[in-house]
């Protein structure tokens, strides 16, 4: 099994309104490419951070193998949903890919 985690730091001219939007939005989004990409086993966007963080969401999702996450971020759906959701409002992405 693979893990990917990405943490994101939304950019600082968004409303604390607008943040929320995508938060939801992002959310929305990314989870629902559960049982769209073969390989996803599970799929979970943190969108709460307590006080302590210093990022604003977390993606937390499980691949069977390298070649699934591979799979995954090429693939359509992902793609559309990163494009609509989440990258047009990033000021910084984090990643942390690894075998369980």
């Amino acid at each position: 099994m693979v893990r990917h985690v990405i943490l994101w730091t939304l950019k600082s001219d968004l409303t604390n309104e607008e943040k929320s939007a995508v938060k939801r939005a992002a959310k929305e989004r990314l989870e629902a490419l559960y049982g769209t990409v073969p390989s996803l086993v599970r799929i979970e966007v943190h969108t709460g951070p307590l006080e302590t963080s210093n990022c604003d969401m977390m993606l937390d999702s499980l691949f069977e193998d390298e070649e699934g996450l591979a799979e995954y971020a090429s693939h359509p759906a992902h793609v559309a949903a990163a494009n609509a959701c989440v990258r047009p409002y990033t000021a910084e992405r984090k990643c942390f890919d690894f075998k369980e």
